[in-house]
């Protein structure tokens, strides 16, 4: 009996963003693990090396490039090494993200609102716009993008973010179907809450934490490790025929 293929990723290059800790590195791992060669970034080198080692202890292959995907230049010069040192790049998960505000959406500052935009939209757009181009170079490729329910039931106190999120989802549509000719896959990732040092004001204050699990049908936090494998279905051929798919990984939370 032959072997189902259909998760290999062997000769695959892969950028994960926000990859140092928790999601993304979690992804990081796992694509790995299938057989990716993956570009481990987030902003400080140091702790994507760490991740780096991690993989490289276990077999696998990955490469540390720091990028601060809120600045540009550094979002040019990751897109750029990459076309340099590999020639192509079959998967990019956008995963780096930040929530630097959280209370009444009324009193957020124009310099919060301003990073949450240039972080999670823009840079998630043109790592998007470089990314695909690459892929297009190559007969194609996949690109996750990891959003939020809170994109679609806005987060108490998380205005912003929640919106940013929200233009996540309608970006991932956007691409899909316009990138669809150039062979290049583009489908969003939807985390629950996930006991990441992102969410700790969440999941660390008991009575935020119960009233939000009060919410989720399963009635419990999710480990990182529980969104690589959506990550890793929308990244491989399993998924050949899925763009513009949103995909929940939330304990039911968006079925109540």
């Amino acid at each position: 009996m032959t072997t189902p293929t259909t998760f290999d990723l062997t000769s695959k290059i892969a950028i994960v963003t926000g990859a140092s800790r928790g999601i993304g590195a979690e992804i990081a791992k796992l694509l790995a693990a299938h057989g990716a060669h993956v570009i481990v970034s987030s902003r400080k080198q140091a702790d994507c090396q760490a991740v780096v080692d991690g993989i490289v202890a276990e077999g696998g292959s990955a490469e540390a490039f720091a990028c601060h995907i809120g600045e540009m230049e550094q979002i040019d010069a990751l897109h750029a090494h990459v076309a340099k040192t590999h020639g192509r790049l079959d998967i990019l998960v956008n995963n780096a993200a930040t929530n630097p505000y959280f209370g009444h959406i009324l009193d957020t500052d124009p310099s919060v609102f301003q990073k949450t935009v240039d972080v999670n939209i823009r840079g998630y757009f043109y790592m998007s716009t470089h990314g695909a181009r690459l892929m297009a170079k190559n007969s194609g490729g996949s690109i996750v993008n990891v959003a939020s329910v809170n994109g679609v039931v806005p987060g108490f106190q998380q205005g912003i973010y929640s919106i940013t999120k929200a233009a996540v989802i309608s970006m991932t549509k956007a691409f899909a179907v316009e990138c669809a000719e150039q062979g290049v896959r583009c489908n969003a990732l939807l985390p629950g809450l996930t006991d990441t040092k992102f969410a700790s004001v969440l999941v660390n204050t008991p009575a935020i934490l119960k009233q939000a699990l009060a919410h989720v049908p399963m009635r419990r936090v999710a480990q990182p490790s529980e969104m690589a494998g959506a990550a890793l279905y929308l990244a491989s051929d399993a998924a050949s025929y899925t763009t513009g798919a949103v995909l929940n990984v939330d304990g039911g939370y968006l079925s109540v």
